[in-house]
Order: structure tokens, then sequence, then C-alpha cells
């Protein structure tokens, strides 16, 4: 049976074998490229290879699809939200329009769904009056527990535009955080070699941030911080490196500090955000989380 689909701008100079395995089924690659090699799919009328780059309106016609059989051993469970959460979102948006959203993310709850976590915030939105003739695309992360703005685009071309400006370091993000000690307000730059695995293959990553003493007393700090990278837990690290770890962090703590620790939210926040889009300026400021607020009036008053 022949069955035909018509590539939707998202996917505008995707490779054919992702646009496939996104769109029709999950199958092998050697079996994407022998059905394309005894012509069981064409593309416009013609044949084509797996690098072939799809365009907006390709007419992809495929033979025996009925026949070929998903490639995922295990489904994946998606978060179903109750109609409360899915309004829930409502008072933490701070801009919405036809490419992109931009939220407040609140503290505690992922990004997306993982091992370690069900519940998250792609799945909540997805369904919702932001993405009702579009999806969520992610384009950057925020730890779990840490605070603050959060883009999210509509489509594919506005995904893979914010990536590219973050990978040139042209999105620019500021950061508030209170730290343990009284920080050295000599230190201006934090510039260190962090250190990842994956798979057992040891991984070296150069991390730079620029930061500004606020207010500070000999018990905490509220520091501002300006990553010029961004690699996973950097702020976390950087800070925890030098001595000043983030309070709340049962990740990178000072054993020293653990006992004293009895904050359980970490105080770290994305405060701000700047961009340019076709010549146009976004500026976005996000207010910090209540919990953020009453350990800052307590522990560090002006």
């Amino acid at each position: 049976m022949l069955k035909k689909y018509i590539v939707s701008k998202d996917y505008h100079s995707s490779r054919f074998d992702r646009w496939f395995k996104h769109n029709i089924r999950n199958i092998p690659q050697s079996l994407i490229e022998k059905l394309l090699r005894k012509k069981n799919i064409k593309i416009n009328n013609k044949k084509v290879k797996t690098s072939y780059r799809v365009q907006f309106k390709d007419v992809v016609e495929i033979y025996g699809l009925e026949q070929l059989k998903d490639n995922h051993k295990k489904s994946n469970i998606k978060y179903k939200p109750t109609e409360k959460e899915k309004t829930y979102y409502d008072e933490f948006t701070l801009d919405n329009n036809e490419n992109f959203i931009v939220i407040n993310k609140p503290v505690g709850i992922p990004v997306q769904g993982g091992t370690k976590s069900f519940k998250n915030i792609i799945d909540i939105i997805k369904d919702t009056k932001y993405f009702e003739s579009s999806k969520p695309f992610i384009v950057h992360r925020l730890d779990k527990e840490t605070s603050g703005i959060m883009i999210i685009a509509k489509n594919r071309e506005y995904a893979q535009l914010f990536t590219s400006l973050f990978r040139i370091r042209k999105i620019h993000k500021t950061y508030l955080a209170i730290t343990h000690g009284q920080f050295d307000k000599k230190i201006k730059l934090l510039k260190n070699d962090l250190i990842t695995y994956e798979k057992n293959k040891k991984i070296v990553q150069k991390a730079i941030t620029y930061v500004r003493v606020l207010k500070s007393n000999n018990l905490y700090s509220l520091l501002e911080l300006k990553p010029i990278t961004g690699r996973k837990h950097q702020l976390r690290k950087q800070l925890h490196f030098i001595g000043y770890p983030v309070v709340g962090d049962d990740k990178y703590f000072l054993k020293i500090e653990k006992n004293k620790n009895k904050n359980k939210n970490l105080m770290l926040h994305a405060y701000k955000i700047k961009f340019m889009l076709n010549n146009k300026k976004f500026n976005y400021e996000a207010k910090y989380s209540i919990f953020f607020e009453k350990f800052l009036s307590k522990n560090l008053k002006t």
C-alpha cells in the first residue's frame, strides 16, 4: 500500500533519515537505506539517499509502511497533567509569541522527564493554549532545583536559531546566587577546566564566569553571575571549587557547611536574559522565588 506525506516547515533542511525516524517509524538505519535503494521510498518521485536534506513541502512516497515495525523496545510514558496544571504556568509566563515562549521556571521541577523524574515542564505545557498549533523545543536547560528564565521554542526554525545563538555566545544570561561565606570581592572572574564523564570517557571543558558581589556578611553572600560558557552545573561547580558553595546545594557542598545547611532550596536563580533577533532587542527579567526572597531578607539585610 502506498502512503504519501508532506514535509512540514519544522523539518526543512533536515536529513531524510532523521525526518523518517521522527515522523514515520524508528527503524534501523540499514533498513531505511535498503528501502531507499529498492525505491520503496521516493521523494518527489525520485530516488534519494539517507543524507538527502528534505525541503519544505517535499512529497514523500512510502510503499509497504504497514509492514515496518517500530524499533523502540519500550515506549516512552509521558506525564499526563491535570487541567489545573495546564493553567498553572500562566502566572509564570513572561512572554508568548508565535515563535517562542519565555517562562519563569519554578523551583523543583525538571524541564523534561528522565530516569529520576516523571513530572516535567515540557509534558505539562505541550497541550496548553501556548502550543495549540505547534510543539515545544528545548533550546537550553536549567537544573531541576534552579529557578528562573527559560526559553522554549515553538518551531524547529527558531529552535535552531536559538541553539546557534547560544553556541556563538550571543545570548547573555545573568544569575543570582546566595553562597556560604563572605565572598572575596577581589574575585571578578572564575575560570576553570570542568571535568565530566560520558560512558567512562573523560571530557574536559573550559568554564568562564564573571562575578560581582551585591551583598555580603560573615555568613552569606549574594552574587551576580554572568556565565560566558554554558557547561553542566557550571556555576555550582565553580563556586564550590573556590570554597563558596551555593546555599541549598546537596551535590556540591563543603563538609563543614553540611550540618549548617538546613535550607532545602537551591539559592540559584536565572535572573535576566538578553539577545537580539532579526535586529530587535529582547530583554527579560524574572523575579526570584518566595524561598529565595525569604532567605535573602532574613540573612542578608541591607
